[in-house]
């Protein structure tokens, strides 16, 4: 939902991204410290806040998590994104997202929460043909059996650079739940953060330019590695394997 409370459509979607990602956990002072800082290079999005919603897909084992926590050099997990509160019929992108020696690789398609719960029950394909759809389905087929095992919620503003590829992202509250598997219940969730902090993802193709990597140092932002889906799991998951 945006700003007004409305759902996003979003037109004319990438579907194919190519790029690094760095992820920095913020206080409320460093996050209107870095906003003040950037704008003479970037500009917000025109969707302004934006809460979204990510439904994460794994075997009943959690196979692809528990092999994303142990930090290889190539994983990959499947995911179902709303920008806002989904119906049947409004739009939402299942995403097969991987990353190899530090690079972000991202395909996606857009879709309906009935025609992607069909396919990942093996019928049909997500989109008509085409290599994203031979990625998505090769993907489904060698894991099988995938379930929606957590959702992540956040309030995100996005920046860009006009003219440029450098993007930003800042996901105020992020927050998770393991029951409601569902991206037309609510926005409701655990936070994953203590109350004040986000998280400021750069997403960039290229190096950093030299006046973010000053923002950065001036604001004392420093990288760092946050998962939410990994934190959540961390938090939720395997707290309930060894209670029982």
């Amino acid at each position: 939902m945006d700003k007004n409370n409305n759902p996003v459509i979003v037109e004319n979607p990438v579907v194919v991204m190519k790029r690094y990602e760095l992820k920095y956990i913020i206080s409320r002072e460093q996050e209107l410290f870095f906003r003040e800082s950037i704008k003479d290079h970037m500009q917000p999005d025109s969707f302004g806040l934006t809460s979204i919603g990510t439904l994460y897909y794994d075997t009943p084992d959690y196979r692809l998590i528990n092999a994303s926590i142990e930090k290889p050099l190539f994983k990959e997990k499947l995911r179902l994104r709303s920008y806002g509160l989904a119906t049947d019929e409004t739009p939402v992108f299942l995403e097969l997202k991987r990353k190899a020696y530090g690079i972000v690789y991202k395909r996606r398609v857009q879709s309906t929460i009935p025609l992607v719960k069909k396919f990942l029950d093996g019928e049909g394909d997500i989109c008509a043909g085409g290599q994203i759809n031979r990625e998505i389905t090769y993907f489904r087929d060698h894991y099988g059996a995938l379930a929606p095992t957590c959702l992540i919620i956040y309030d995100r503003t996005a920046f860009f650079e006009p003219g440029g590829d450098l993007r930003f992202t800042i996901d105020n509250d992020p927050r998770y739940r393991v029951d409601d598997l569902d991206l037309r219940v609510s926005m409701k969730g655990t936070s994953l953060l203590p109350p004040g902090y986000s998280v400021l993802e750069i997403k960039v193709q290229e190096a950093m330019p030299l006046w973010l990597a000053h923002i950065l140092d001036s604001g004392k932002i420093y990288k760092a590695s946050f998962s939410k889906y990994g934190e959540a799991y961390k938090k939720q998951i395997l707290q309930s394997k060894a209670i029982i």
